[in-house]
């Protein structure tokens, strides 16, 4: 009897705490998410709203009650820190696998030079504020660990913090936005090796030690890296019909994780740039990454981020501000933090020359805390490093403090500077053709996936081209259903179900179309799913071509081929999406007629082919961003790109307004202010001809015709010589060039002229483009 209850008891000690604990956070998480409520409607980011709700929890407000304190203190405050410990892991681990890791290669310079701007300020004034600090806390032993400590905290920039803000104030696929993130990674970076000077200090680690665990950990984290990489290939090939890994297959990858997480903690260095790493370098295509973006996506930023920015404000306790100079402590240290964060980012900014405002901006975000020195302060306590229990708790509501002041400077800097960080749309007609390319793709069956995958790849034009390509799997949802299946829908997609009724098997073969192409190219495509009815799929199309800063917006034509090579008609509901995506997009917008017997092979990096395509310039906005997209892949290595422009024949070959002789500079000056469509045309194909034409890289052809029929004839002669013809959809005027092109006009979404290639009287090889510019309203009315 006695030893049941001994053991009894000894399982009550064990569970009790857990239990406990679980019934804490999850009370932390109804606070955080009903402050969201409240704070939403304002414009407050999420993040702002969680730190509240521990705040609030926390010793500072309620935990002064009794029975508060009692709940979230007793026996369970050991296993925060376990809990937190944990949940940086899976937080760093999701920001590697969403990061933007071509962009951060392409810019690490330039993030390391802000980084290291602000950083560097910082770090004087912490060795500056050290000895006052030191004497007003009480503090005793080593003035080098606090000068340590505080150089962590000043310096420190909480990516989780400035990554969730940026996705949730919805400028994270901005330059700016990314500039940002990347930007806050280095400052973390440095900020966890100060942290592994600081927590190995006590142990008087001599030079071959340091040594010794440098390779330890090299050793870990490539092998760990090495794991993965296997491991993924290996669950990728398994089960092709498979949507998702299985449960079981996700743990096997989350434990490789975990396990090199907590080797790393046991030897005493922090493993919180490990884990971006191994996020960072995981293999992008095929089903484990998918698996693992929305099972830790959902989890993440439901339940763990809730609990730790919700813990970083819990741990402050400003009762220990009970006197000036504790409050001029406080308030030195977060001065500090902010004059050391802005004039350091304004300097680097300034050296890189990144506008004023945009600086601004970067410095305030930069300012963000709550993650590495929170780490700090912790360790100091634990490994004795630190004997003021005074310092500790000062700092600490220093950094929460510092994030409540600068959660909402952000968000209303963000929607005051909403011209710089908003949508901003350069038509391919303005844009350098090395620019970075951010395209979105959208597809409503597997059908058109293959030539839409072709046409993002030559769209890329050459290696050095940046390009940020999406697929947008578009699934019907029926009205009478909408209520029921959206439920359903909700549950497969978070429960990773195989047998949901959207999609079916059309996703498994999408995925694998693009797992292919991943694997050819290296080109890493984003995918993405919306299951909407026809009336709304629009809004759905363009609120995402916003979101990730689309230049163009690819879409499929409402009919598809047959086996005779005919085009056959599809659901009306695709080609009314199409009408409004048209109509409603902020972006160049374009419909792609897939006849894919020729243009589905473009992407294939074995194959030894040239690929022909022609521009078809008739003159307007139209035809000039289809050249301005045309350049692009007539600098692709296996494209042969022709222009062709159509005049009348009144107009005498001389006079077209080419100029051979003029260089790019001299064009440019030569456009006056007021100048017609005409004297555009002429500007972009005289830009054209001097860059693309007189280099060998494109050709150009002029052909005068008479009328519509001339031109349909044109077109017929020419119809077996490309596999693509790329055209502007054109204005609603009359143009002598394209008036009677055919009997009737049976698709105007695509113009007379794409109208006319997408006919069954054209017989075509070759897939067509139909391209239409942006165009303000007022413009629009001005035509």
């Amino acid at each position: 009897m006695d030893d049941g209850s001994d053991c009894f008891g000894r399982s009550g000690e064990f569970f009790n705490p857990v239990l406990t604990m679980g019934a804490q956070v999850s009370c932390l998480l109804v606070i955080s998410h009903f402050f969201q409520l409240l704070l939403k409607p304002l414009g407050q980011p999420a993040p702002l709203a969680q730190i509240l709700a521990g705040f609030v929890l926390g010793p500072s407000c309620l935990s002064h009650i009794d029975s508060v304190r009692t709940f979230f203190f007793y026996n369970s405050a050991d296993y925060y820190e376990t809990m937190a410990l944990y949940a940086r892991i899976v937080i760093m681990y999701l920001i590697g696998l969403e990061i933007d890791f071509p962009y951060l290669r392409r810019n690490l310079r330039v993030a390391t030079v802000i980084a290291c701007g602000s950083s560097f300020i910082c770090t004087i004034f912490a060795i500056a504020v050290t000895s006052f600090i030191y004497e007003e806390t009480g503090a005793q032993g080593s003035t080098a660990m606090m000068t340590l400590t505080l150089a962590i905290i000043l310096c420190n920039t909480a990516s989780p913090f400035v990554t969730c803000l940026a996705h949730d104030l919805k400028f994270a696929n901005s330059d700016l936005g990314r500039l940002a993130i990347s930007s806050s990674l280095v400052a973390d970076a440095y900020a966890v090796f100060l942290l592994i000077i600081l927590s190995t200090n006590k142990r008087d680690f001599g030079f071959s030690d340091w040594l010794v665990r440098g390779i330890l950990y090299l050793i870990i984290v490539i092998t760990a890296i090495f794991l993965n990489i296997n491991l993924a290939d290996w669950l990728n090939r398994r089960q092709r019909n498979q949507k998702y890994l299985k449960n079981t297959e996700l743990f096997a990858l989350i434990a490789v994780l975990f396990v090199a997480a907590t080797s790393l903690e046991t030897m005493g260095i922090s493993s919180i740039f490990a884990c971006f790493i191994l996020g960072a370098l995981f293999p992008r295509g095929g089903k484990a990454a998918r698996t693992l973006l929305i099972k830790l996506s959902y989890s993440v930023h439901n339940f763990v981020l809730p609990f730790y920015f919700g813990y970083s404000g819990f741990k402050a306790d400003l009762t220990h501000i009970n006197s000036f100079r504790y409050f001029a402590v406080v308030a030195i240290v977060i001065l500090l933090s902010i004059g050391g964060k802005v004039t350091g980012t304004l300097a680097a900014c300034f050296h890189l020359k990144i506008p004023m405002n945009e600086g601004v901006l970067l410095a305030f975000l930069m300012n963000l805390k709550g993650h590495v020195d929170l780490l700090a302060l912790t360790i100091g306590v634990e490994d004795k490093v630190m004997s003021s229990q005074l310092f500790c708790n000062l700092m600490t509501a220093a950094v929460v403090i510092n994030s409540l002041i600068w959660g909402p400077l952000i968000a209303y800097t963000v929607r005051r500077e909403s011209d710089i960080l908003g949508y901003k749309h350069i038509d391919f007609e303005n844009q350098c053709p090395e620019s970075e390319l951010k395209l979105l793709a959208c597809v409503h069956s597997p059908r058109p996936v293959v030539t839409m995958i072709g046409l993002i790849a030559t769209c890329k034009g050459p290696d050095s081209v940046a390009i940020s390509p999406y697929l947008m799997h578009l699934i019907e949802l029926p009205e009478k259903n909408k209520t029921k299946n959206l439920l359903y829908h909700q549950k497969a997609e978070d429960e990773l179900s195989d047998d949901d009724n959207y999609g079916g098997n059309d996703v498994v073969e999408i995925n694998e179309t693009v797992d292919i192409f991943c694997a050819e190219t290296g080109v890493m495509i984003r995918q993405a799913k919306v299951v909407a009815p026809y009336a709304t799929m629009f809004a759905d199309v363009c609120e995402f071509a916003e979101d990730v800063r689309a230049s163009i917006i690819i879409l499929p034509f409402h009919k598809h081929q047959r086996i005779d090579g005919k085009l056959e008609n599809g659901k009306e509901g695709i080609r009314i999406t199409n009408q409004k995506v048209l109509l409603h997009a902020k972006c160049t917008v374009a419909i792609l007629i897939d006849r894919g017997l020729t243009a589905g092979s473009m992407h294939t990096s074995t194959s030894g082919s040239l690929h022909h395509i022609a521009m078809l310039f008739f003159g307007g906005h139209d035809d000039r961003e289809a050249l301005g997209l045309s350049k692009r892949l007539g600098m692709h290595h296996r494209i042969s790109l022709t222009v062709i422009r159509f005049l009348h024949k009144s107009v005498p070959t001389e006079h077209v307004g080419i100029d051979v002789d003029h260089k790019e500079e001299d064009v440019l000056m030569a456009i006056p202010s007021h100048e017609s469509e005409a004297d555009a045309d002429n500007t972009a194909l005289t830009d054209f001809f001097n860059r693309f034409v007189t280099s060998g890289q494109a050709g150009y052809v002029m052909k005068h015709v008479e009328n519509g029929e001339e031109t349909a004839s044109a077109l017929r002669d020419m119809a077996d010589m490309y596999t693509m013809f790329i055209v502007g959809k054109g204005s609603r005027c009359n143009s002598t060039l394209t008036t009677g092109i055919s009997d009737w006009e049976e698709c105007p979404e695509l113009g007379r002229v794409g109208d006319f290639l997408a006919s069954p009287d054209f017989e075509l090889c070759g897939s067509v483009l139909v391209v239409q510019q942006h165009r303000s309203a007022s413009a629009d009315e001005d035509q």
